[in-house]
Formats: C-alpha cells, sequence, structure tokens
C-alpha cells in the first residue's frame, strides 16, 4: 500500500490525497490480492511459463515477470475484451440446435465422458539399434494394448512434443524431445528421446497397428550429420508422418537416450 500519510506537502498526521498514479497502483494492488485468492492458475488455459522463467498470456501475447503481475493482467482491459471476442468468435462457430437435440446432445457427451474409464499404462518395449549399411541409429517401440475391444475401429495416435511444451520434467532440458502414443481407454504415454533430426523418408520412419495381436509398432532413424545439412539445404524431400493434434499432456515412463 501507498504511504499517504508521509507524502511530501502533506500535514504530518493527515494522510494527505492521493494521486491519480498512486491511486491506480492501489486498485492493481487490490486486483491482484483479490485474484491470488480466487483464481485457481493451474486451470487457466492461457498461462504458459516459457524457458525463461517469464509468464506469457496466450490469448494476448504478452510477457510478465511473474504471477501476480500476469494476474494483474487478467483483470484488465485488454485481456477482457480477448476473452469477449473469444467467446464471441466460439459462439459463433458453434453448431445451431434445436432446444430438445440440444439437451439430449450434451447428455449424451456427458455419459461418454463418465463411461471412459482410463486403465492404466500399456505395456511396451524399447529396442537400440544402427543400420548397418548406413551406420544411422534406430529406436523401435513396440506397445501392447491387449484389452481394447474393437481393434478394427480404433489405432493408437502419436505426435512429437518439443520439451517446452511439457509439464512432467521441470526444468525442461532442451536436449530432448518427447515421443508421445495415445490409444483410449489406456492412458497417454511418452518416451523421451534425444532432440535431434528425425529422417522420415520411405522406409525409415515407420507405423504398423496389428490388429490381431493388439500391437503397436514404430521404428524411427535419426539423421546423421551429413543428412542433416544436406536437409537443410533442401537437397532432400522428406515425408511427413500424421500426427495427434492437441495433446498436451501425457505420462513419462521412459528415456532413452
Amino acid at each position: 500500500m501507498a504511504d499517504r500519510q508521509n507524502r511530501v506537502g502533506s500535514k504530518f498526521g493527515g494522510g494527505g490525497q492521493a494521486s491519480s498514479q498512486n491511486a491506480e497502483r492501489d486498485r492493481k494492488e487490490r486486483l491482484r490480492e483479490l485474484a491470488l485468492e480466487s483464481i485457481d492458475l493451474a486451470k487457466d488455459p492461457y498461462l504458459m511459463r516459457n524457458h525463461l522463467g517469464t509468464y506469457e498470456c496466450k490469448l494476448c501475447l504478452t510477457l510478465h515477470t511473474n504471477e501476480g503481475n500476469y494476474l494483474a493482467h487478467t483483470q484488465g482491459r485488454k485481456h477482457q475484451a480477448g476473452l469477449a471476442r473469444r467467446a464471441a468468435m466460439e459462439k459463433k462457430s458453434a453448431p445451431i440446435l434445436p432446444s430438445a437435440a440440444q439437451s439430449q446432445y450434451k447428455k449424451s457427451a456427458a455419459d461418454a465422458a463418465a463411461t471412459r474409464v482410463k486403465i492404466g499404462r500399456p505395456g511396451y518395449e524399447v529396442s537400440k539399434s544402427r543400420d548397418a549399411d548406413t551406420n544411422q541409429r534406430c529406436l523401435s517401440f513396440e506397445l501392447h494394448y491387449p484389452e481394447i475391444a474393437d481393434a478394427s475401429s480404433t489405432q493408437p495416435r502419436h505426435r512429437f512434443m518439443s520439451a517446452y511444451e511439457q509439464r512432467v520434467d521441470s526444468p525442461p532440458d532442451g536436449r530432448y524431445q518427447y515421443l508421445l502414443i495415445a490409444c483410449d481407454p489406456y492412458e497417454t504415454v511418452a518416451f523421451r528421446i534425444p532432440n535431434e533430426p528425425i529422417d522420415k523418408r520411405m522406409g525409415r520412419f515407420v507405423t504398423n497397428w496389428d490388429r490381431e495381436r493388439k500391437r503397436f509398432t514404430l521404428t524411427l532413424y535419426f539423421l546423421d550429420s551429413d543428412d542433416s545439412a544436406r536437409r537443410l539445404q533442401g537437397l532432400e524431400n522428406s515425408a511427413t508422418s500424421s500426427g495427434l493434434s492437441g495433446m498436451l499432456g501425457g505420462t513419462v515412463i521412459a528415456g532413452v537416450n
């Protein structure tokens, strides 16, 4: 709080009149203290802590030195206007349903979410090798999903995640990246692998889903220094693999160095 008693030019004990700058500072301090008591930052989808230790607002693209500064920002006009725009955009893009159909849709979605129970982590095997011809390092992952009811309609998905996206290993280590593999109703699992370029040419990055044995296999090769240099120069065309977007979490169960 600002010292209003010993203000320059004021009578001792009289307190004096606060200037507009001090009044604004006090207002922001009160908002920050109120937000700290009532807001759970762990559930804020727009708060992100970067590798420098500062905080970012993904909605307004602003930087903040600490949580209190971010909370004061969330009470400001810029953040509130951004929330209003986002709500209007989502409302505009949402499908228009009749009242009865809308209530039935919400009920069915809630029932589906309630009945979807995770049954634990899948079994897995990791093997490391080198290619006999190119001497490239190779990693092979095999995951077992024996409890999947319908293997013909369900298939595991994968994606790569940087060390700064995940929230399991802290502080993040830029030398590693994470391979995430997900398949309901099993938990999403992740493997920590070296953060090096991956060879995605034909036959160098292979996935296979065995529906009969309910086993998912992923094999990848790392680019050596020569291949990496050619790739950066654009002399080779690499094939891309499909990934699962929107998955921002997972349990790290193995590190492959």
